[in-house]
């Protein structure tokens, strides 16, 4: 009674590991939540001020959302992009991932994913039945792919229509992309389309964030939202902006959205326009510290002759990669360590890599952001002391994990 596609299907890995945990804590184990990632911040005040206000709001709105949401939408991703973008190229869907959805159904072509990527992407192009392409990647890239590896795979058959998928800053490395000048260069010569994936972008620590629309703008549809930036995952809110030259995909993704979704809650869209329109710099910043600060800590106290690691550089996320041999797959490391420590990991396997590589995904996020953050300014250095004062579970999740590493 069920298609075979979806028979050899499991739940999404994010959530399967949230759930997870949840269970082994109402059995009375204390877990260490290094699996689920979460913005472990509040949603800003004057957001969520707003979305009292608007309870009340109880209408469909228009399929493609909210006119007053997408200009401010519009606006927004101008300024961060310093290009001209327009009401009309935005689309609101419940969460990005919705949206995404939706597009791997309406492209006709095949996907291509960097290994690693987010959990998601190729069971969804699964689903469209979009035959997909992993890339392979390297530490010393920042895990992404360079211009030979995209034009080796393209040169197999030139005559298909491509969507290359690019998720900067990365989960599940925690990387930012540094080469996409030569990317766009092969995206240009081949007409690939690129779904740039910037749910993080807010959230990259060392620099101003760079998109690959601004190498390419009429071949990129940018996916965004709230869930990262401004803790709101559960809002269930995300944008498209999606180029005039590509108004056919957004024109199929808005059809197929009015079958499926009709229209995103009310009362949300209605308050995200503050999130959008006002100045949240200040709680952006105390994120991007935090998260920055207890990054570095994990990372510093990880990195060993027996763990490879990436220094943090935006997002929430490490990709360690343990270098011991007695287990065969990333799954069988991550059970174990999971029923010796209690400290719950992804296994690499989960993001594209083969089963045999020993390497796992961290989010170090579990902690109480609200605290940490009504406690500090947005230039305050974040030392050992502040993390071990309101990030304990960072630091005894950390400390176990030393501790399992250097018994495995």
């Amino acid at each position: 009674m069920i298609k075979d596609k979806i028979k050899n299907l499991d739940l999404s890995a994010t959530l399967k590991i949230n759930e997870i945990s949840k269970n082994l804590e109402k059995k009375g184990k204390e877990i260490i939540k290094f699996g689920f990632g979460q913005s472990p911040f509040p949603v800003p005040d004057k957001v969520v001020e707003e979305l009292k206000k608007n309870a009340h709001q109880k209408s469909y709105l228009p399929i493609q959302g909210l006119y007053e949401l997408r200009e401010a939408i519009a606006k927004y991703e101008s300024k961060n992009k310093n290009k001209n973008i327009l009401t009309d190229q935005i689309i609101v869907g419940p969460g990005s991932k919705e949206l995404m959805f939706l597009l791997h159904i309406s492209f006709d072509g095949d996907i291509i994913i960097p290994a690693p990527s987010w959990v998601s992407y190729q069971p969804q192009s699964v689903i469209a039945q979009n035959r997909f392409h992993w890339i392979e990647t390297k530490a010393e890239n920042n895990w992404y792919p360079t211009r030979k590896n995209i034009e080796n795979l393209v040169l197999k058959n030139k005559n298909k229509n491509y969507l290359l998928i690019l998720n900067s800053p990365n989960n599940p490395s925690g990387q930012v992309c540094n080469n996409l000048k030569e990317i766009s260069e092969i995206v240009k010569k081949y007409k690939i389309i690129i779904l740039s994936d910037e749910i993080y972008s807010e959230l990259t620590f060392y620099e101003k964030y760079e998109s690959i629309f601004n190498y390419c703008p009429d071949k990129v549809i940018v996916s965004n939202g709230l869930s990262k930036w401004c803790g709101a995952g559960g809002w269930r809110l995300g944008y498209f902006v999606i180029p005039k030259e590509l108004n056919h995909l957004k024109d199929s993704i808005k059809v197929l959205a009015s079958e499926t979704f009709s229209s995103v809650s009310s009362p949300i869209q209605y308050a995200a326009i503050s999130a959008f329109k006002n100045d949240h710099s200040d709680y952006v910043l105390k994120s991007k510290n935090i998260l920055k600060g207890v990054g570095e800590y994990v990372y510093q106290n990880l990195k060993s002759n027996n763990v490879l690691i990436n220094k943090p550089m935006g997002g929430f996320y490490l990709m360690p990669e343990f270098l011991n041999k007695k287990f065969k797959t990333s799954s069988e490391m991550c059970a174990d360590l999971l029923n010796k420590k209690c400290v719950a990991i992804l296994p690499g396997s989960d993001f594209g890599f083969l089963d045999e590589k020993m390497i796992a995904r961290i989010s170090y996020t579990d902690f109480d952001g609200y605290n940490f953050m009504s406690k500090i300014n947005s230039d305050t250095n974040i030392d050992e002391d502040l993390i071990k004062k309101f990030a304990p579970k960072i630091v005894e999740g950390t400390k176990r994990l030393k501790d399992w590493v250097e018994k495995v």
